[in-house]
């Protein structure tokens, strides 16, 4: 069955669908619905269906999903309209403001018998699928510590993600992706506490820095850093195992894997620093140490639509299922907690 996409919110999102989605065999965006009239407009001048309310749009048959990309806020709302409309559901991130509107979400599509489903589009970044080959694959031993930082220099956010009312903030708008990445690649079950602390640096409304540290069930720990205002960015990822050392520097395929060559003798070095020697922290010998070139898994976004037509044809299971949005949820909500109270808490 192809999937025939209508969009409700016809903004910078709803124009990414449109370009991205019909890269997939058997999707077409046919529709869109937005409360700005020029939008609307702009919809039917490039040959979509555009209607003007929103009881027009989900009455209509041209379309059998519906991806709905306006600000958080409305999430809930939206999805839960046309969810009763019986049509399926795509929602953007995040998916809503409240694990109440989460689970309202999740219990309307199953009382109608349609999917559910939210556009976590980063579990297709380069950078994590190089992380998770990587953790896949057990080269590095027991990882006993993960860190997962963005870093920006600009200091902005744009738009309502400015804006407490709308949803706005670091842990909701990249948050959401990073703690998806980890849950998708260690388990849905994984975290066992969170503790974070938030910065409003740049932007008086909402944290634009966050610092997130997850203790995991399996005695290993993550710390995650977001930040729009850091001036010297530091590694996308680092990956510490009792084998090796993983480093991946950006969105993309640059970094390394380090290791030690146990064949050769090891170097005594002492490193002096200014207020006496140091052999603990001295640098290994340059023959000790071995540097490979990291994995270079596929990381294609089009698995998902390709997904979503398949699940919608009764062909396949969602990649992305609304009780792993909600495990992602729950972390999301104990670090506003924690940030909240000072505390660590316990999941």
């Amino acid at each position: 069955m192809a999937i025939r996409l209508g969009i409700i919110g016809f903004g910078y999102m709803g124009h990414w669908h449109l370009k991205n989605a019909p890269r997939v065999e058997g999707v077409e965006v046919v529709a869109a619905y937005d409360i700005n009239p020029e939008k609307v407009a702009e919809a039917r001048e490039i040959g979509l269906a555009g209607f003007d309310t929103l009881e027009d749009f989900l009455k209509s048959d041209l379309f059998n999903l519906v991806l709905v990309a306006t600000p958080n806020d409305r999430h809930c709302e939206l999805v839960c309209a046309a969810l009763n409309a019986g049509k399926n559901v795509i929602c953007e991130k995040p998916v809503a403001m409240s694990m109440a509107e989460l689970d309202l979400m999740i219990d309307t599509a199953k009382k109608n018998n349609v999917l559910f489903t939210v556009h976590q589009n980063r579990r297709w970044d380069k950078d994590f699928r190089i992380v998770k080959a990587l953790w896949d694959s057990g080269e590095l031993g027991h990882v006993y510590a993960i860190h997962s930082r963005l870093h920006g220099a600009r200091g902005a956010m744009f738009g309502w993600r400015a804006e407490p009312e709308h949803g706005g903030g670091m842990i909701y708008d990249w948050g959401v992706h990073f703690v998806d990445q980890l849950l998708f690649m260690m388990g849905f079950d994984c975290v066992k506490s969170v503790f974070c602390k938030t910065e409003k640096v740049k932007t008086p409304e909402v944290e634009d820095y966050f610092f997130l540290l997850l203790d995991l069930k399996n005695g290993a720990h993550v710390q995650m850093e977001i930040g729009t205002w850091v001036l010297k960015p530091m590694p996308r990822w680092l990956v510490l195992g009792e084998k090796g050392t993983a480093y991946v520097n950006d969105f993309t395929r640059s970094g390394g894997v380090i290791s030690v060559d146990e064949s050769v003798e090891p170097e005594v070095i002492v490193a002096m620093t200014t207020s006496g020697p140091t052999r603990t922290f001295a640098p290994r010998g340059k023959k000790e140490i071995v540097e490979r070139e990291l994995p270079d898994p596929p990381a294609d976004l089009t698995e998902y639509y390709a997904n979503l037509r398949d699940a919608v044809d009764g062909k396949a299971e969602l990649i992305v299922k609304p009780e792993q949005v909600r495990a992602v949820f729950r972390v999301l909500e104990a670090a506003f907690e924690s940030a909240r109270t000072g505390k660590m808490i316990e999941l």
